[in-house]
């Protein structure tokens, strides 16, 4: 049990990571007003991959970049690449707090696939909750009262997507290496995007240019001090946090996009987060749940242009344990 200070510090450093990630994601819409999806995707993951890879680079552990599972591999690498167009697309279409509320949506729906996927048993409480957060996607998307339209879809399929790529994460188990989990979803996004470049291709300013660039670096720099967080403190903790990026969403909406947020979007915002906070702190008590899907995955929504924190974990606990093998051969 981590000690009350390291908690607090692992929650701090949440809140810094997910305020980054928030900026990130306020340049993914700046730059999806002017730019398709694929070329946005294309650059920025051109611009993350050197940067992953010098970590990667520092596994020592033995075996190729096979996949073990290479059908379970080629499903997540191609679901990775539809979240992150899902994802661009709907940041580009819609408001920033309008998005954000339907990509909390996520760890309802991973509680929820992961009884017919994982097993899992959910009980009284966690479907009260599950049902609840769902009726708050229906308060902030009202249909028949507001005009749904691509960007919503985009949403929600980017929701779908990523809390079903978040159980065939766990469903992998410790069958993969960590590398190969992270290596293959890169590539893929750079792959599809690359193929679909010169079809969309528009010029790119030097600033614009930049922009994808801290982009990038900016979520990379997000993902590190995120797996800093998970470092000092429970998965319970640190989770929550995520949802101070509504906060940013509506800072970043009124002072860049001049976007404003109605009360239903607000009243159904609360409700899903209110949701999906209670679901992770349930999963945080021992008796609840032997799988914990939500807090074992590290599930906070992302694009998909980086490595996710469970992986990261994973990789950087399977690099401890062979510098201990060497420094302690018995």
């Amino acid at each position: 049990m981590p000690a009350p200070q390291s908690s607090l510090n692992g929650a701090l450093l949440a809140l810094l990571s997910f305020g980054i990630y928030a900026t990130s994601d306020a340049i993914v819409k700046f730059m999806g007003a002017s730019y398709s999806p694929f070329q946005n995707i294309f650059f920025s993951s051109l611009f993350g991959f050197p940067l992953v890879a010098l970590m990667l680079m520092t596994d020592r552990s033995e075996g190729n970049l096979i996949p073990r599972k290479p059908v379970m591999t080629l499903l997540r690498s191609g679901l990775v690449v539809i979240n992150a167009l899902c994802g661009f697309y709907a940041f580009a279409k819609l408001p920033m707090s309008e998005a954000y509320p339907i990509f909390f949506a996520s760890p309802l729906l991973i509680t929820l696939f992961a009884i017919p996927m994982l097993g899992e048993k959910v009980g009284l409480h966690r479907g009260i909750a599950i049902v609840v957060g769902l009726l708050g996607v229906i308060v902030v998307l009202r249909p028949g009262q507001s005009h749904l339209g691509l960007g919503h879809l985009a949403a929600i399929g980017a929701a779908v997507i990523f809390a079903i790529n978040s159980v065939l994460v766990r469903m992998t188990g410790q069958s993969e290496r960590s590398v190969v989990i992270m290596l293959y979803p890169m590539i893929a996004n750079t792959v599809v995007a690359g193929i679909a470049l010169p079809f969309v291709y528009q010029p790119l300013p030097i600033n614009h240019l930049g922009l994808l660039a801290a982009m990038s670096t900016l979520g990379f720099i997000a993902g590190v001090i995120s797996i800093a967080a998970y470092r000092r403190a429970q998965a319970a903790i640190v989770a929550p946090m995520q949802y101070s990026q509504i906060i940013w969403a509506s800072i970043f909406g009124a002072l860049i996009f001049h976007e404003k947020s109605d009360l239903w979007t607000l009243v159904g915002t609360v409700i899903i987060i209110a949701s999906g906070i209670y679901i992770v702190l349930r999963e945080g008590t021992p008796a609840v749940s032997a799988t914990r899907p939500v807090t074992e995955t590290r599930a906070e929504f992302d694009l998909g242009l980086q490595p996710r924190s469970s992986a990261w974990l994973k990789f950087f606990d399977s690099r401890a344990a062979k510098a201990r093998e060497r420094t302690d051969p018995s």
